[in-house]
């Protein structure tokens, strides 16, 4: 059953009302128009099987209704229609329920409802003598075409003094910036579920160290996985955020590894990125430990380096900062650190500065620490200050480039904050480092005060992930 009718929960529709009035307003100050949104397709897996189905972020943030088959038309005016799956006795014996239209507007709090059979009848009418059509660019193959088809049936009426709209404007501007900033409600939400995954990361840790303690000479990555999925789904999350990356030993230095069947060794590191999803927000999470529960020492050597870059970036990323100062005081830290423990000879690339201005780093450290969480995973959000004129600056891979500077942060804008080393094999790389890979990652939220880190339930710091791992009995 849906559940939005199992709970109404009427400031739910406040809130979504409130919302759709913000987007129709955006639209009125910029030139008016109507604005359409689909939700997203079912999508087959394979033969007759469908995936999980899973709506489009951008339509439920307006809408809150969780089935396929729908679409939203809002008008600049502030009037609001919901298209939907018509009632079916019939197949909700076979796929569950449905509102249907006829109940849409009291329960979601839209203006009107109809049957999504009769979009293509009614949407020339809805269009017809509006200047502007907003839609999401690039979000939906199918769109441009359905949109070409509305917009002949009202060119075929133009003799009768009907006007087409004449300007496409991409609605995902907006909406992106809406979703930016999160409110008091979505930052609650958000912390839900960051405490879930967090608690998930900790039951994963203690049960590599609970069965290494029984005797087991190695635990398998998709044994570590499915620990974690177990807590999601326990805890009341609907999924996870994304594929889990259970990565054990060598498999930690591939940044996107998939949660596989190799085994997790006593002696080796295991790195664990892996966030549930709870009521339509994600959370990403990243730990690494040690399979038995102690670090070995060439281990923690790099492990302090990378929890001083965390803790380098969490404390940039407050109000009035940018975006990307969080990165580029987690990289100092970095780059300190592999010259300190050898990954990168002095001799060879220079001091710290050095370091940093030839991008020297990123054999060890190739990708950013941190990008906005919220709805999805990589949340939607401009990362640049529009509004501020370009300038020279180095483009981060050793050389310059122009372009606006980074976002600046304000209260409500949720980050993740991830450092890490990866240290393949190689001539020059002290071998003792060989294998290690390292990520700690957290979500944050931008506070007046500085950030909170919502997913700190985990332990972060060596000495409390041992103790956690020694207390697992």
């Amino acid at each position: 059953m849906n559940a939005l009718l199992r709970d109404p929960a009427p400031a739910i529709d406040i809130v979504r009302a409130h919302r759709r009035a913000r987007i129709a307003q955006a639209m009125a100050r910029d030139g008016g128009g109507i604005a359409v949104l689909p939700t997203a397709p079912e999508r087959r897996r394979n033969s007759d099987n469908d995936f999980p189905y899973r709506y489009d972020s951008h339509f439920h943030h307006l809408t809150g209704f969780e089935e396929p088959q729908a679409w939203l038309v809002l008008d600049s005016d502030g009037r609001s229609t919901l298209f939907c799956r018509p009632k079916d006795s019939d197949r909700e014996v076979w796929d569950g329920f449905r509102l249907g239209p006829d109940a849409a507007p009291a329960v979601l709090g839209v203006d009107e409802a109809y049957p999504v059979g009769e979009l293509d009848t009614r949407l020339p009418q809805m269009l017809a003598n509006h200047a502007t059509l907003w839609f999401p660019f690039g979000a939906h193959p199918e769109l441009p075409g359905r949109i070409e088809g509305w917009l002949e049936a009202v060119r075929r009426r133009s003799r009768d003094g009907v006007e087409v709209p004449g300007m496409m404007r991409d609605l995902n501007g907006l909406l992106d910036e809406m979703r930016l900033v999160k409110d008091a409600g979505e930052i609650d939400t958000m912390r839900r579920a960051a405490r879930i995954s967090a608690g998930a990361h900790v039951r994963a840790m203690r049960f590599c160290a609970e069965r290494f303690r029984a005797g087991a000479d190695s635990v398998r990555e998709y044994e570590i996985e499915a620990e974690l999925l177990h807590e999601f789904r326990r805890l009341g999350a609907q999924s996870p955020a994304y594929p889990s990356i259970v990565a054990a030993g060598p498999n930690a230095c591939v940044l996107h590894y998939a949660a596989g069947n190799a085994p997790l060794l006593p002696g080796e590191l295991c790195l664990i990125d892996a966030g549930c999803e709870f009521d339509g927000y994600a959370s990403d999470v990243t730990r690494t430990f040690p399979a038995t529960g102690r670090f070995t020492a060439p281990q923690r050597e790099l492990y302090e380096i990378v929890a001083a870059a965390q803790r380098a970036a969490v404390a940039a990323t407050r109000p009035g900062a940018r975006h990307r100062d969080a990165h580029d005081a987690a990289v100092r830290v970095l780059a300190q650190g592999m010259l300190d423990a050898g990954l990168l000879d002095r001799n060879e690339v220079g001091d710290l500065d050095a370091v940093i201005a030839s991008a020297a780093y990123r054999r060890f450290y190739m990708h950013g620490t941190g990008h906005w969480i919220g709805r999805d995973v990589h949340d939607v959000g401009e990362y640049l200050q529009l509004d501020e004129a370009p300038f020279e600056q180095p483009d981060g891979l050793g050389g310059m480039v122009v372009k606006k500077p980074s976002r600046i942060l304000q209260p409500g804008m949720a980050v993740t904050l991830e450092p890490g080393l990866y240290v393949r094999p190689a001539a020059g790389v002290p071998e003792k480092f060989w294998h290690i890979g390292i990520r700690i990652e957290d979500d944050a939220i931008v506070t007046a005060g500085g950030c909170e880190l919502i997913s700190r339930g985990a332990p972060v710091e060596a000495a409390e992930i041992e103790a956690l791992m020694r207390a697992a009995d």
